[in-house]
C-alpha cells in the first residue's frame, strides 16, 4: 500500500487527463515533420523521374537524414529542461515547455527554406520532448502501483492519437493539407492550454521529496553509484528502441508514397488501422506489464518491433501493410512496461532528471538510425538499411536482466530516497526480491 496523504488518483483522474492532453499536443507537433516529409522534400527539392531516392523524393537521402537528424539531436537539450522539474515542480515546467514548444511549431509554418524550417523545428523539439517526459513523471507520481501502468498507457495512447491526426487530415482534406497548414494546427492545443492548466496538479510525492532533500539541478545526480547500473541498462533499452522507431516511423511516408508509389489514401488508411492496433498493443503491454512483469514485457515487445520494421520495409505494398501495423502493435506494447520501469527505478528527487537522461539515449538512438538509414538507403535501398540497424537493436532487451523487477511495488519501495527509511538496496542498486514487496493478502 502507498503511504497515506499522497492524494493519489485513478488512472483516469482529472490531472491524468490534463497531462494526456499535453501528450497528445506533443505527439501532433513532434510527429508532424515526419508525416509531411514528402511535401517538404517536394517543396524545397526538385523531384525527377529517375530511380534514386533523391529523384523520387526531391531531396537527397543524406539531406533528409541530416535535417531530421539535426531536429532529433537537439532534443538532447530535453535533459536540463526536464531536470528543472526536480527543482521547480512538475506542473509549472510541464505547462511552460508545452506552451513554448507549440508556439515554435506554429512559427515553423512561416519558414522560407528547408534549413530554416529545420532550425525552428529543432528548437521546438527539446521543449515538447521535455514536456512529454515531465508529464509521464507527473502521472507516475499521482498514481498507485495498481494504476500506474494504465496511466502511462493512457499517456502513450494520447501521444499516438496526436501523432495520427496529421496523416488522416492530409488524406481527408481535398487537394491535400500542405506542410505549412499542418504546423499551424498547433494553434489548437496552444489555445486550450490554459484550460488544461486547471486540470493538472502538483504531485504531493514531489512536495515531500523537496521537504526531505535539498533540491538541486545536477544532471549527474542519477548517476550516483546506487543507480548507475539502472540508468545504463534503461539507456541501452531506450537507445535500441529509438534506433528502430526513429527511421522506421520517420521515413514511412517517403518510402510509401515516393518509393512504392502508394497513395495518400493508403498511408492514411494504415494510420487509421494502426490506431486501433496501437490501442490493442497498449492494452496488451499494460496487461503483460502488470501480470508477467515489466522486464519480460519490454524485452519481448522490442524484439517484435525489430521484426516488424524489417517486414515493413522489405519492398512491397503488401509487406508495408502488414509490417507497419505490426510495428505499431509492438511499439505500443513496449511503451507501458518501459515507461513504468523508467519511473519506478529512480527516486523522486531525481526522477525527472533521469527522464531527461533517457530522452538523450532515445535522441542519440533515433539520430544514429536516421543518419545510417538515410545514407545506406540512398545506395542499397531501404530494405538493407532497416535490416542492418533493426535486428541487432531488437536483441538489446537482454540488458534488462541487469535491473530489478518493479511490478507490484510502490515508488517508495522500488526507489526510496537515499538515506530514507525503506527497503535495503545493495551496492549495485538492486532491491530485495519481489516477494518482499508484494501486498499482503
Amino acid at each position: 500500500m502507498p503511504p497515506s496523504g499522497l492524494g493519489l488518483h485513478r488512472w483516469f483522474g482529472r490531472p491524468i487527463a490534463g497531462a494526456a492532453i499535453v501528450a497528445a499536443a506533443a505527439g501532433l507537433s513532434l510527429f508532424a515533420p515526419a508525416a509531411v516529409l514528402p511535401d517538404i522534400a517536394e517543396h524545397f527539392g526538385h523531384p525527377l523521374s529517375g530511380e534514386s531516392l533523391a529523384d523520387q523524393a526531391g531531396l537527397p537521402g543524406t539531406v533528409l537524414g541530416a535535417g531530421l537528424g539535426l531536429i532529433r539531436i537537439t532534443a538532447l537539450a530535453a535533459l536540463p529542461l526536464a531536470a528543472v522539474a526536480d527543482r521547480s515542480g512538475r506542473r509549472p515546467v510541464l505547462l511552460a515547455w508545452a506552451a513554448l514548444g507549440l508556439g515554435l511549431t506554429v512559427a515553423a509554418a512561416a519558414m522560407p527554406t528547408y534549413w530554416w524550417l529545420v532550425v525552428v523545428l529543432a528548437a521546438a523539439r527539446p521543449l515538447l520532448t521535455a514536456a512529454n517526459t515531465v508529464g509521464e513523471v507527473l502521472v507516475a507520481e499521482l498514481t498507485a502501483s495498481t494504476d500506474r501502468a494504465k496511466a502511462l498507457a493512457l499517456m502513450a495512447a494520447a501521444y499516438g492519437v496526436g501523432a495520427g491526426v496529421v496523416p488522416v487530415l492530409r488524406a481527408a482534406v481535398p487537394g491535400g493539407l500542405g506542410f505549412r497548414a499542418v504546423f499551424l494546427l498547433a494553434i489548437v492545443p496552444l489555445t486550450v492550454l490554459p484550460i488544461v492548466a486547471r486540470l493538472v496538479e502538483e504531485p504531493r510525492r514531489w512536495r515531500r521529496s523537496v521537504e526531505a532533500t535539498l533540491p538541486r539541478l545536477v544532471a549527474s545526480a542519477p548517476l550516483r553509484r546506487a543507480a548507475r547500473g539502472r540508468v545504463v541498462a534503461m539507456g541501452v533499452l531506450v537507445f535500441s528502441a529509438a534506433v528502430i522507431t526513429g527511421p522506421a516511423n520517420t521515413f514511412l511516408f517517403v518510402f510509401a508514397e515516393k518509393v512504392l508509389g502508394a497513395s495518400r489514401a493508403l498511408t492514411a488508411t494504415l494510420v487509421v488501422i494502426g490506431g486501433g492496433v496501437g490501442f490493442a498493443g497498449l492494452l496488451g503491454g499494460r496487461a503483460l506489464s502488470d501480470r508477467v512483469g515489466r522486464r519480460p514485457a519490454a524485452a519481448g515487445a522490442l524484439g517484435m518491433l525489430a521484426v516488424a520494421a524489417v517486414v515493413a520495409y522489405s519492398g512491397s505494398t503488401l509487406a508495408l501493410s502488414v509490417g507497419y501495423p505490426l510495428g505499431l502493435l509492438a511499439g505500443s506494447a513496449f511503451a507501458p512496461p518501459a515507461l513504468a520501469l523508467s519511473t519506478e527505478l529512480f527516486p523522486t528527487s531525481v526522477r525527472a532528471a533521469v527522464g531527461g537522461w533517457l530522452v538523450c539515449a532515445g535522441v542519440v538512438g533515433s539520430t544514429v538510425g536516421l543518419v545510417v538509414v538515410g545514407a545506406v538507403a540512398g545506395v542499397a535501398g531501404f530494405a538493407s538499411a532497416i535490416t542492418m540497424i533493426a535486428l541487432p537493436a531488437g536483441a538489446a532487451g537482454a540488458v534488462l536482466i541487469a535491473i530489478p523487477e518493479t511490478r507490484l511495488q510502490e515508488l517508495e519501495e522500488s526507489a526510496p530516497e537515499p538515506g530514507a527509511a525503506g527497503p535495503p538496496v545493495d551496492g549495485d542498486g538492486n532491491g530485495p526480491p519481489d516477494s518482499a514487496h508484494r501486498p499482503k493478502k
